[in-house]
This record gives C-alpha cells, sequence and structure tokens, in this order.
C-alpha cells in the first residue's frame, strides 16, 4: 500500500505542478525536493540520532536498574489486553510504556527514540520480519492519535495570537484525543480481521537459493500487464498536456484554469498565502511573566521537571543498586546512531512526496474538490487547510494554525476549534516513515488505515467538542 500511496503523491503532485506552473522556480516543486531531501537528514534525522543516543543509553539503566520491570508489571493487565501478543516480562512492553508516557506529557521529540526502541523489540517478536505485525499497528495506531495531557503548543500560538482564555482548549483537547485514541485502538483490531489486510502466506515463507541466500519472492515486478500499460499511458499524456503549458505563453495556462474553474482556486490560495504579521511572541512573554495564572506555572513546571525527575530517579535507583551508570548508558547510547541512520532513507523518500504534493498545488485541487462535501455535513470550510495538512506534516500544519490566528476574520470559535484539532492528532505519515522504516517494515497492513481513521474522528470531535464549548 505504501508504495501506491508514495507513487501517487509524486505523480498527482508532478501532474498539478505542470498544470499551475510550480515545476521551477524557488516555489516549484523541484526547489521543494531539494530543500526537504536535505531538511529530512540535516533538521531530523541528526538532531533526531543525538536525542536517540542520549535515550537509548538512559534506557539501559533504567533497564539494569529494573524500573523498566517494575513499570511493565504495574501496567501489565492494561498492557496485555492491548498487546495480547508480546509476553509480560518482554522488554517491548516496558519500551511502549516510556513512549506513551512521554507523549502523554507531551515531551515531543524526546518520545521518538522510545518508540523506535519499542519498535526495535517489537521486530524481535515478529515471526515476518518485512510485515508489520499486529502489536506493532496498534502501537502505531496509538502513537499516531497522540493522545496528550497538555496541548502546550497550541495554547502558547494561542496565547501569542492574543486569543484569551488559551487555556479553555485542555479538557476539550483531552477529551477529543482520548476519542482518537479509543478509535486508534478499536480500528487496528477490527481492520486486522479483514481479509485484505490478513497476513499472507507469502509473508511468513522464505525462500532460499543455492548460496544460501534468501531469494526474492516471486511478483509481477518486471511485468507490464494491460491494466498497468493503460494506466501508464493514461499518466503520460495527462502529465504531457499539462507539461506543454511550460512551453507556451503565460496567456495559455491562464486561459485553461479559467476555462476549468481553477483560477479562484488560485487566486484564494495566493491571498491566503500573503505574509501575515508574526505573533509578537517577546511581547506575550513578557506579559505573561506578570500575568501567568497558577494553572500554567504547575503546567509548566511538571513540563520542565519531567525529564529531570526521571534522571534522578534513573540514576538514584541505578547507584543505589550498585549499577555502573556511565558504563552502561555509553553501551545503551552506541545503537543510536545506527537507527538514526537506519531511518534517513525513509525520511527523505516520504518527506520529498510530501513537499512535491503540497507545493505543487495538488492540495488545492483536493480542498477545492471537498468543499462543497464538508459544507454539507457541516465541517467548518476554514479548517480545511488544517485537517489536510495536520497528518502530513507538523511544520505545516502548524503555519495553517498560525495562519488560522492571525487572520482577523477568523471568529473565536474557528480558533479555538483549530487548536483542539492541532493538539488531538498527529503527523500520520511522518510516523508511519520513522517508526517502520527503522525496523525495515515493507507492508504496513492497516496501519494507515486505522491511523486515519483516528485522525478523522479527532477532527470531528474537535469540531464538535469547540462548537458544544464555544459558540
Amino acid at each position: 500500500m505504501l508504495n501506491y500511496i508514495w507513487a501517487s503523491l509524486l505523480l498527482v503532485g508532478l501532474c498539478a505542478a505542470a498544470l499551475f506552473g510550480n515545476v521551477s522556480g524557488d516555489t516549484g516543486v523541484v526547489a521543494a525536493i531539494l530543500s526537504k531531501s536535505k531538511s529530512a537528514v540535516m533538521d531530523i534525522a541528526l538532531p533526531l540520532a543525538g536525542l536517540m543516543i542520549f535515550w537509548l543509553g538512559v534506557m539501559r539503566v533504567m533497564e539494569k536498574a529494573g524500573l523498566l520491570e517494575l513499570a511493565a508489571r504495574a501496567l501489565a493487565p492494561i498492557m496485555s489486553r492491548l498487546f495480547p501478543d508480546v509476553p509480560r516480562d518482554h522488554p517491548a512492553m516496558s519500551a511502549m510504556i516510556m513512549n506513551l508516557a512521554a507523549n502523554m506529557l507531551g515531551l515531543g521529540n524526546s518520545a521518538t527514540p522510545l518508540g523506535l526502541k519499542a519498535m526495535t523489540h517489537l521486530q524481535e517478536l515478529n515471526p515476518n520480519k518485512h510485515t508489520a505485525s499486529n502489536a506493532m499497528v496498534t502501537f502505531l495506531a496509538m502513537n499516531t492519535a497522540a493522545f496528550t495531557l497538555v496541548p502546550m503548543t497550541a495554547i502558547n500560538y494561542l496565547n501569542a495570537a492574543g486569543v484569551k482564555g488559551a487555556h479553555q482548549i485542555i479538557m476539550p483537547t483531552i477529551l477529543a484525543t482520548a476519542c482518537t485514541v479509543v478509535t486508534a485502538v478499536v480500528a487496528a483490531k477490527l481492520y486486522g480481521r479483514l481479509p485484505a489486510f490478513a497476513i499472507k502466506p507469502e509473508d511468513s515463507v522464505q525462500l532460499v537459493d543455492q548460496a544460501g541466500q534468501p531469494a526474492p519472492a516471486a511478483t509481477e515486478e518486471g511485468k507490464i500487464t494491460p491494466k498497468r500499460k493503460f494506466w501508464m499511458v493514461v499518466l503520460f499524456v495527462i502529465f504531457g498536456a499539462c507539461a506543454t503549458l511550460e512551453f507556451m505563453p503565460s496567456t495559455a495556462r491562464e486561459g485553461v484554469l479559467r476555462t476549468t474553474g481553477l483560477s479562484q482556486v488560485v487566486e484564494k490560495a495566493r491571498q491566503k498565502a500573503a505574509p501575515a504579521a508574526k505573533p509578537a511572541t517577546a511581547t506575550a512573554a513578557e506579559t505573561e511573566a506578570v500575568t501567568e495564572p497558577a494553572w500554567k506555572r504547575f503546567m509548566n513546571g511538571g513540563s520542565g521537571l519531567a525529564i529531570p525527575i526521571v534522571l534522578v530517579i534513573t540514576l538514584g535507583v541505578g547507584m543505589a543498586k550498585g549499577v555502573k551508570v556511565y558504563e552502561e548508558f555509553v553501551e545503551g547510547a552506541k545503537e543510536g546512531f545506527a537507527v538514526a541512520t537506519r531511518i534517513m532513507p525513509f525520511l527523505v523518500a516520504m518527506l520529498a512526496a510530501l513537499a512535491v504534493f503540497n507545493s505543487s498545488g495538488a492540495l488545492l485541487l483536493l480542498e477545492y474538490a471537498l468543499r462543497p462535501v464538508l459544507s454539507f455535513i457541516g465541517f467548518p470550510v476554514e479548517l480545511l487547510p488544517m485537517a489536510l495538512m495536520r497528518p502530513l506534516t507538523g511544520s505545516g500544519s502548524l503555519g495553517v494554525l498560525n495562519d488560522i490566528l492571525l487572520r482577523p476574520e477568523s471568529s473565536d470559535l474557528i480558533k479555538y476549534t483549530a487548536a483542539i484539532m492541532y493538539g488531538s492528532t498527529e503527523t500520520t505519515f511522518y510516523v508511519l516513515a520513522v517508526y517502520f522504516g527503522s525496523v525495515g517494515i515493507r507492508r504496513i497492513r492497516h496501519a494507515l488505515a486505522a491511523g486515519l481513521t483516528a485522525d478523522v474522528v479527532g477532527m470531528g470531535m474537535a469540531v464538535v467538542i469547540g462548537r458544544m464549548l464555544f459558540s
């Protein structure tokens, strides 16, 4: 499935770029591919390597001190129901508990190394090394649901934009994200029973050639069937027709867009993308320093102390038990860079495809097509860009949130709902690419379907709860 999704993002994006004239230039798809490919390694993978090295070292000390076993034993009744295929005393249990706890505390990137460690342990139990197990899918679905107790990022942006009562989104976000988590778990369990997502015989059978190496499975790879030939010709015709506009006067493209009714979509997008004034974060910070409420001091203090508390308990208990904490930390940290290196190709592949889709104008077409449907079911059209962007990219959805909050015509209802929506959902495609890429999973089965189902429910609940409380 991931093959089709990745190829579709690229091919649809390239065709849309040719249609809208977004192939070259500083904002074109070529520049977006190069920029995102560099960003995937320099801004994500390498900083993540440092976090991986640190947290895997800490986890090694926690394991030797017996703290992971203690946490796993305390939550075993719940975790064993969610993950019946994972033994109670297996290291995967404690690693998953640490990851989910870090997500609940809003520790952001610090939760990712713990999740990757959990995926490594789950892969040890997986008999089909290139196919996601049921436990992996459930764990990934819970990560894409991203349950959090305090959505501090959304609160900070609301405060910076001058929206009063930013703390009012805490309980609505908890309710919305709780619905998202429940949906993710139920969807993972139900979808796993469908024949389309079942583990196939070829997933578990591994042929061996004469040299003793695993032989490649027999597939239709390399064969061009009549059906594939038809769709290939359709693709070439569509892209060729759009690409010819690159060699024609600009009036030709404008005429095509006017005829198809897409010129209005492009114009609205340009107006929306007009540089908005950045929120006065410094001024807001100064104001908050004077009038910071008690609840926020408590939340900020708790978030800031979460990691130091973990370190103090880990080192204190470890040294009390005679664990050589420094040596064990270094030993555990050694595999951190290797894991970060393994996920680089998957990050580059997914982020480059998303960059093409986003910068080409294809997202505009999707937004244009969905507007009538969403208006009919009562979903605020102003929140459509957030709904489309959130599963794709974190930075992009944060930019959309900022744009909504700074837009003068946005009502308080829309601003609060956008913040709840941001806090109760996660970047599903990024999570799938990083977590599955770290252990070499190729067939993700129903993980994407479960994650997107949870996203849809989370966004719907954000709208419902927002209307109940803020309309």
